[in-house]
């Protein structure tokens, strides 16, 4: 009997905490649709009923509305980097820049129920800005690399570079439409990175230059 209830104790001791990391993620989940819907007014209570669990598993999890943020804030970033490793493999480098650049937008998007209180912790946290910032430009550092490497990409540019260009296109994000105005941009910005084809200015020209020679010219 003493056998078969030790047999049984790992598998008793695993399952709530299974539940907590599935009760974790829905809450996590919740709390992004509802901050990006719902701006700084968005509840506590509407994260939890959206994530379909008592406001009290919320508060176990998150004991305060700053921690809540903080930790989508910090799932967010990680994805972030999770899909620059993915994009690693797309056969396109460019392609797979300007992919990462645009779910960025989405992401910003996200904070934007939370920058008061992201500000508030921030402040506090110099380690949260230095995750951040360091996980962030390491994701572009690889997929512009391997954009530079394919000789798609200038090779002047630093991944610090592209996400200060990326967070001043997002700088409006409280104005009504920012997000197509940041899509539209951050295209014209990686178009712009690109490098092209030796002669194409001297052929672009070419046709200008011809009109100009057949126009008649004024008596």
């Amino acid at each position: 009997m003493k056998k078969l209830m030790a047999a049984r104790s790992p598998e008793i001791a695993r399952k709530p905490r299974a539940d907590a990391v599935r009760n974790r993620e829905r809450v996590l989940e919740a709390a992004k649709a509802v901050f990006s819907a719902g701006g700084s007014e968005a509840s506590l209570e509407a994260v939890a009923r959206h994530a379909g669990v008592g406001i009290g598993t919320l508060y176990r999890h998150f004991p305060t509305r700053e921690a809540l943020y903080e930790a989508v804030y910090r799932r967010e970033v990680e994805q972030l980097g999770d899909l620059a490793e993915q994009l690693q493999c797309a056969p396109e480098p460019v392609e797979a820049l300007r992919r990462w650049l645009r779910a960025n937008v989405e992401f910003v998007a996200t904070k934007k129920g939370m920058v008061a209180a992201l500000a508030l912790v921030a402040h506090g946290s110099t380690e949260l800005h230095a995750y951040s910032f360091d996980r962030l430009t390491r994701a572009i550092g690889t997929l512009l690399a391997r954009a530079v490497a394919a000789g798609a990409i200038r090779g002047d540019i630093s991944a610090e570079d592209v996400l200060r260009a990326l967070i001043g296109m997002c700088y409006m994000h409280d104005q009504p439409g920012w997000q197509t105005t940041a899509l539209r941009l951050l295209d014209v910005f990686v178009d712009g990175l690109r490098v092209q084809p030796v002669g194409t200015a001297a052929s672009a020209a070419k046709p200008a230059n011809k009109a100009a020679r057949k126009a008649p010219r004024k008596a």
